[in-house]
């Protein structure tokens, strides 16, 4: 896989969430002024997350709490504790795996859902 699309209604507020908050780092060899809308390139270990400020056509009320219910993209960390902390002091609302294996489902602030699962 080389990258994963998400779109976003704010650009910054979505750059706070996943390059402040996440620690994820911006490609800067990735073009953002050659495509019709704002966005941003955010590496994930050798692949990318693509953040496209673009309106969502699927609705926000009615997803399932449990991100693992949804289309979800997941990440592959090295601790889950650390993020379950890092969400805690955020005040970020996470549920844990149903299974009892390592990981942790979110939403970004635009309701995109989230797996992080420990590896």
């Amino acid at each position: 896989m080389h990258h994963v699309g998400i779109l976003c209604e704010n650009l910054e507020r979505s750059m706070a969430f996943y390059q402040d908050l996440l620690g994820l780092k911006v490609n800067p060899a990735r073009p953002n002024d050659k495509l019709p809308y704002r966005g941003a390139w955010l590496w994930v270990g050798s692949e990318m997350i693509h953040l496209m400020e673009l309106p969502n056509p699927d609705p926000l009320t009615g997803r399932p709490e449990h991100g693992g219910r949804d289309r979800h993209t997941c990440i592959a960390i090295r601790d889950v504790l650390k993020l379950k902390e890092i969400f805690d002091k955020a005040g970020i609302s996470y549920t844990l795996s149903k299974s009892g294996r390592p990981a942790i489902f979110a939403r970004d602030p635009d309701g995109n859902a989230l797996e992080f699962t420990q590896v």
